[in-house]
């Protein structure tokens, strides 16, 4: 029997392990702007998404605000918390609108005790997790803005619903460690090249291969070992491999 559940790793559970976890899942809604995560404050739950977009972001002392990780209905809140800490300097402040499944943080590492097969699912999250931190590195430092944005929406594509993707290019700046200017001219660019429309607040996907050309190197390790460990998500997963295929 399929779970009924959105969440990739719940799916990817044997049911008797799922079965530890589930009397103890809340559904709850989130909005933007929520903060699931504050930095350096002790783990009180841990956060399935079933649909919405989460980012993870280290704050400075500058301050400055910076995108380092990001998180759908694929994953889970928090890594630090797979691992066994208490909390992380690191926030996680909700950007679209969606649904998600809490858990208190302490029945989370007592179902982890009694189960080797939900710690295996979760630590194999946390290996494709730190492929994407990578990623996000090699593109910050290496790579071009526009191949930089081409890379960030195909991130959100693959967790978010349909081609339209509820953002602001002053977030998507923020997120992006970029001036609101230069974010402008390279949504310009890829709407220019046919990828992409973008209207206030809103950017809808028009041309997924193309936006994957653009991301060039940028885009594709992390998805491809996610989808060797745990299996595949993305929107280009051929009818019914999905692990969210009814």
């Amino acid at each position: 029997m399929i779970p009924p559940f959105r969440n990739c790793l719940l799916r990817a559970l044997p049911p008797a392990d799922l079965a530890l976890l589930t009397p103890h899942l809340v559904t709850v809604s989130v909005a933007r702007g929520d903060v699931v995560v504050r930095s350096d404050e002790p783990f009180r739950h841990g956060w399935f998404p079933e649909s919405g977009l989460a980012s993870i972001i280290s704050n400075t002392s500058e301050p400055r605000r910076l995108e380092v990780g990001l998180c759908g209905w694929e994953g889970m809140v928090s890594t630090a918390l797979i691992l066994g800490v208490d909390s992380t300097p690191h926030e996680t402040t909700v950007q679209i609108e969606g649904t998600w499944l809490r858990i208190e943080a302490e029945r989370l590492r007592t179902a982890m005790g009694e189960s080797p097969a939900l710690t295996a699912v979760l630590m194999r999250y946390v290996q494709t997790f730190l492929l994407v931190l990578s990623q996000t590195a090699l593109s910050n430092g290496a790579y071009k803005i526009e191949e930089r944005l081409a890379r960030w929406l195909l991130l959100a594509h693959d967790r978010t619903d349909g081609d339209e993707l509820h953002l602001t290019h002053e977030f998507l700046s923020l997120m992006l460690a970029v001036r609101r200017s230069s974010l402008t001219i390279a949504t310009h660019m890829l709407e220019g090249a046919g990828m992409i429309r973008a209207r206030r607040g809103l950017i809808i996907v028009l041309d997924r291969a193309k936006l994957e050309a653009a991301a060039g190197d940028t885009y594709g390790k992390a998805e491809e070992e996610y989808e060797r460990l745990i299996g595949p998500y993305r929107k280009t997963a051929p009818a019914g491999a999905s692990c969210l295929a009814p």
